[in-house]
C-alpha cells in the first residue's frame, strides 16, 4: 500500500458510470418490476455495498471511512447508465469505491434480468470525474457532436 499518512485529509469525491445493455423488453421489465423484483433499487444497495467494501475486493486500495455512495440511473437508448457517486473526508481518494460501486450496480442488474434476457452486458465502467487531494478536479473530455 502507498503511505498516505503525510497527506493532509480533504474532501475527495469520484463520479463513475457503467451502462448496461439489454433488449427494449429488458428494459421495459426493468421499468416496471422484474420477476425477481425492483432491479434498481437492489442494484443500487449493491453498489453501496459494494463501495463500503471496495478494500476488500481490490488489492492494495485503502479502506476509507465513505461520507457519502449514491447511485443514479438513467434510461438511455440500449439500457441503462448507472451514475454512482462516492465522497468521504480522507488522504486518498475514492475513484476505486465509485467504480466498485458503479460495476456492482451493473451487475446485479445482469443477475435481476438474466431470467428474461441472457444477453444482457455491461460496459463503459469508467471514471467521470473526481476532485480533491494534491492533483485537484479532472474531469473525462466530452466528445465532440457529430454534425
Amino acid at each position: 500500500m502507498v503511505d498516505v499518512a503525510g497527506k493532509p485529509a480533504t474532501v475527495r469525491e469520484a463520479l463513475a458510470e457503467c451502462i448496461v445493455r439489454m433488449a427494449p423488453d429488458t428494459l421495459r421489465a426493468v421499468k416496471d418490476g422484474t420477476p425477481k423484483g425492483d432491479a434498481l433499487q437492489v442494484a443500487r444497495v449493491a453498489g453501496i455495498m459494494a463501495a463500503k467494501r471496495t478494500s476488500e475486493l481490490i488489492p492494495l486500495c485503502h479502506p476509507l471511512p465513505l461520507t457519502s455512495v449514491t447511485l443514479d440511473f438513467e434510461f438511455v437508448r440500449g439500457g441503462v447508465r448507472i451514475l454512482a457517486r462516492a465522497r468521504v473526508v480522507g488522504q486518498t481518494g475514492v475513484e476505486m469505491e465509485a467504480l466498485t460501486a458503479a460495476s456492482v450496480a451493473g451487475l446485479t442488474l445482469i443477475d435481476m434480468t438474466k431470467g428474461i434476457e441472457r444477453g444482457v452486458s455491461i460496459g463503459s465502467v469508467r471514471l467521470l470525474e473526481k476532485s480533491g487531494g494534491r492533483s485537484g478536479t479532472w474531469k473525462r473530455a466530452q466528445p465532440r457532436s457529430k454534425r
